[in-house]
């Protein structure tokens, strides 16, 4: 499910049961977290599970009137009610995993219980995203209810106007939708999560909109996947220069020729690519005459931009990573009738 579906979805279930949030580093299941204790009017106790040991959680004895107890931390034995967050439950050792069982299905530690309408919420990443991870013992599994949640560009833009965000990140955005995430590498590098958005657009508040364009590339390329940092200081540039993929479909302008240039005309070959796939129907019969029209010019500003750069023109036309066109077949023919070259070196 996606984040804004979230709170819905715990107003039922965390109430009555403990929750599992899995998800990809960096897409807010901390923050969504404290966001829903807060909307419940709880304070939200955070345990990172990579930093606890089992005696962090059952406490140390004590003795009673002759007798030993276990005295839990300051921190889980309130009597107020809480919102106790599981952070990296799921990267903790095998010890402190069990440490946690009664106080997931139970809710209690020792002779201490959680105050009635206290909520029990863990989250970490899965093995799938190359990040710390270890098995959850078959035990621990069936004590949660577990949600898996999935980046999504509209909830994320939505929250992002409102706290702060840059504009030319959702500015940037709202058009490369599909940047904000990335499945995390295999190698130590950058990648781009809404997490790093977040990291840039900080680091873009405190230099100011006149930060130099060296600078620029220095923190993208340092938050960002490289193809995505590239396209996003091409796009800074367009803001800078009031150069735009509209004036060269109008005709008002052309694709940029100066080698200093590579990287904005990347950034418009697949802007470019982009409109293509949003404007033109699935069926050459569905296009009205202004789709005609602009697949006629389409071919031409292809033809121009093979001049300048055959692989900028491939990049347009190029089919998906399985290999599946991306662009409709009516108007891929079109141009292998009239740009066999394009398509010849495409193939």
């Amino acid at each position: 499910m996606t984040p804004a579906q979230l709170p819905g979805i715990l107003l039922h279930l965390a109430v009555v049961r403990p929750v599992f949030l899995w998800g990809p580093p960096g897409i807010g299941k901390s923050s969504l977290v404290r966001a829903f204790a807060d909307a419940l009017g709880l304070p939200c106790v955070t345990l990172l599970g990579t930093q606890l040991a089992p005696e962090d959680l059952i406490g140390v004895p004590e003795l009673v009137e002759g007798r030993s107890r276990f005295a839990p931390p300051e921190t889980i034995a309130r009597d107020e009610p809480y919102c106790l967050f599981l952070d990296e439950l799921n990267a903790a050792t095998p010890e402190v995993q069990k440490a946690f069982y009664s106080l997931i299905l139970d809710r209690r530690v020792g002779a201490y219980e959680l105050p009635a309408g206290s909520i029990v919420l863990g989250a970490g990443n899965r093995a799938t995203d190359n990040a710390l991870a270890r098995p959850m013992a078959s035990a621990l599994v069936n004590r949660l209810v577990h949600v898996h949640l999935r980046a999504s560009a509209t909830d994320w833009l939505g929250w992002a106007g409102a706290a702060g965000v840059h504009p030319w990140i959702c500015d940037y955005l709202t058009q490369r939708p599909d940047h904000l995430w990335i499945k995390p590498p295999t190698s130590e590098e950058p990648f781009s999560t809404p997490r790093a958005w977040h990291m840039l657009s900080d680091a873009l508040h405190s230099y100011g909109d006149d930060i130099a364009e060296e600078t620029l590339r220095v923190i993208a390329y340092g938050t960002l996947t490289t193809s995505h940092a590239s396209a996003f200081c091409a796009y800074v540039k367009t803001l800078r220069h009031r150069y735009g993929l509209d004036a060269i479909v109008r005709g008002d302008l052309s694709w940029p020729r100066r080698p200093e240039d590579r990287d904005l005309l990347f950034f418009f070959a697949e802007a470019f690519r982009a409109r293509l796939v949003k404007d033109l129907p699935a069926s050459k019969e569905h296009a009205s005459r202004s789709v005609r029209e602009f697949a006629r010019r389409a071919k031409s500003l292809l033809v121009e931009l093979a001049e300048i750069s055959l692989e900028c023109a491939q990049l347009v036309i190029a089919s998906d990573d399985d290999g599946m066109p991306v662009l409709p077949g009516w108007f891929l023919l079109d141009v292998s009738r009239d740009l066999p070259r394009l398509v010849a070196a495409r193939t």
